[in-house]
């Protein structure tokens, strides 16, 4: 499930953002500001820049995650197809830019499974309403040859952006971390996942046509699917087996730079599942994608988001940390390894003048300096695998 933020309030988010990396990390966070900033690469299972291995959330928290989308909604970026508001398209420029200031790099999603900021939905809707498309099926967005070109002509439109305060297209910015096709997609219509492994290797494709020069990876939770039959006992449930979705065939398409993953066990699991089995799923679940992205795919692994919720009975802080700790530590033992596990993004950090952005997995590290503290040190281990100091 989506449980995100947009470019409703781009700049407002990402200045909070900043003020919480330099009150969280100082200097240490800005300490290389005057370097050139080189793109994001991949060697095998692992980031470089410049030769360098590079991990996510390492030094100063260096990659944020964030949309680069809004369709047809409030302050839509993309108001019908192919025509864009210039002023939130500007204020998306900002964004970059000032990124690029703090050098922090940005994983920009483009599109979303869910309804929220226009969506997959949106797109249909456009297509149907112009009589273009046969099917109000919102999976049509994945099959249908018109709407594919809607979507395909907004990435062209976002890559080939150039930014009114840089002077850079995006497709050259270094900046940009990487690009993801859409956040968490689904084709129930079709579980053989065939519909939906067409539809990522067009896109990927489509986007490495335009822009070489930065990583894409698909954006999907990790579920697995018909292509790996003794796998899908480690999905959550059963429901989750008929998604579409396939993570090994799906990510073993060449133009995917590397993979994403979802933890979301207090979604996924029966109401009333106790802290110790949510733990055993999260282990299974995160060494058993890191050993894919080892042994099968030759890719990095990134866990994109992952959160504990609020809303959990007999919440208790002591057990929200420990979730976190968890997933740090097995990411952590696998950078230590030069293993595939390359990262990790919680679900989601937030500061004053935020609350908009809120839901029951965000966290206002103001309030809770444990996890403030715990989120210091896997930076600080991750950077010294990446100093080259293990």
């Amino acid at each position: 499930m989506l449980k995100g933020h947009g470019l409703v309030y781009p700049i407002i988010g990402l200045a909070s953002c900043f003020a919480f990396i330099y009150m969280s990390f100082g200097d240490l966070a800005f300490q290389f500001m005057e370097k050139k900033m080189s793109f994001v690469e991949r060697e095998g299972v692992r980031f470089v820049v410049d030769g360098k291995p590079f991990y996510v959330n390492g030094l100063g928290l260096r990659v944020c995650r964030t949309w680069a989308f809004n369709d047809g909604t409030y302050n839509a970026l993309q108001v019908s197809p192919g025509q864009f508001n210039e002023r939130v398209f500007k204020a998306l420029d900002l964004v970059i830019e000032e990124a690029r200031k703090h050098r922090i790099r940005l994983l920009l999603s483009l599109s979303n499974d869910w309804k929220d900021f226009g969506g997959k939905a949106q797109y249909v809707k456009w297509a149907w309403e112009a009589g273009l498309s046969l099917s109000s099926s919102n999976d049509s967005f994945f099959s249908d040859p018109s709407i594919r070109n809607y979507f395909k002509n907004y990435i062209k439109a976002i890559l080939t952006r150039r930014n009114h305060l840089s002077g850079l297209q995006y497709r050259d910015d270094p900046t940009i971390f990487g690009w993801e096709l859409m956040n968490e997609p689904h084709c129930p219509s079709d579980p053989t996942g065939d519909t939906l492994q067409k539809w990522i290797e067009e896109m990927a494709n489509y986007v490495k046509s335009i822009d070489k020069k930065h990583l894409v990876t698909v954006g999907f939770e990790g579920f697995y699917g018909p292509a790996s039959p003794e796998k899908m006992k480690i999905n959550p449930a059963e429901h989750f087996n008929k998604l579409g979705v396939d993570f090994c065939r799906n990510s073993k398409v060449a133009a995917i730079d590397f993979t994403s993953v979802h933890i979301y066990p207090d979604q996924w699991l029966p109401q009333g599942t106790d802290q110790e089995e949510k733990k055993r799923f999260v282990s299974r679940w995160v060494a058993s994608h890191i050993e894919d992205g080892q042994r099968e795919l030759n890719k990095p692994v990134l866990f994109t988001e992952f959160g504990f919720s609020s809303k959990n009975k007999n919440f208790s802080e002591s057990h929200m940390i420990e979730f976190y700790k968890h997933i740090f530590d097995i990411i952590y033992k696998s950078a230590v390894k030069k293993g595939a596990g390359a990262g990790s993004f919680i679900w989601q950090l937030v500061e004053g003048g935020m609350n908009d952005f809120r839901d029951e997995f965000d966290i206002d590290v103001r309030k809770r300096p444990l996890l403030l503290g715990l989120l210091k040190e896997q930076s600080c281990r991750l950077a010294k695998i990446s100093n080259g100091m293990f």
